[in-house]
């Protein structure tokens, strides 16, 4: 079972949204579930998807070196595919996990590297506040 976050689901379809006719891929991370309010029945080492790399982050280091420097390692990734299709291709950036979301951008779903479907749960968890400070 995966874990996602609904305002990191909402967030993600909002992307994917916005810049239809174009595909978004994001860069996710996950949060322990036991640092999460509304987390509770899961274990404290659950991982949950919480956060996102923005999508644009990196582009002019990745346009000198040809790779994507900028952006740390993530532990997942989600996908638009604008032309409706609910598998993966290999255009997609692969990771453990890839969420993937169709329009008209309602929901998602998870697989893993190889294609194959993963369950996935939308948790009304929230992170903790962070600051900057």
């Amino acid at each position: 079972m995966r874990y996602i976050t609904r305002g990191l689901v909402s967030v993600l379809l909002d992307f994917a949204h916005e810049q239809d006719p174009e595909q978004v891929s994001i860069g996710l991370t996950v949060t322990r579930a036991g640092t999460l309010t509304g987390a509770e029945s899961l274990s404290t080492d659950t991982p949950v998807f919480t956060h996102f790399y923005h999508p644009n982050t990196g582009e002019s280091v990745t346009a000198v070196f040809g790779m994507d420097l900028g952006m740390p390692r993530s532990h997942g990734r989600f996908v638009s595919h604008p032309d409706g299709s609910h598998e993966l291709s290999l255009e997609d950036d692969l990771h453990e996990v890839v969420f993937v979301a169709v329009p008209p951008w309602h929901e998602i779903t998870a697989f893993d590297r190889s294609g194959s479907p993963l369950p996935v749960t939308v948790l009304d968890a929230e992170p903790p506040t962070e600051s900057i400070v």
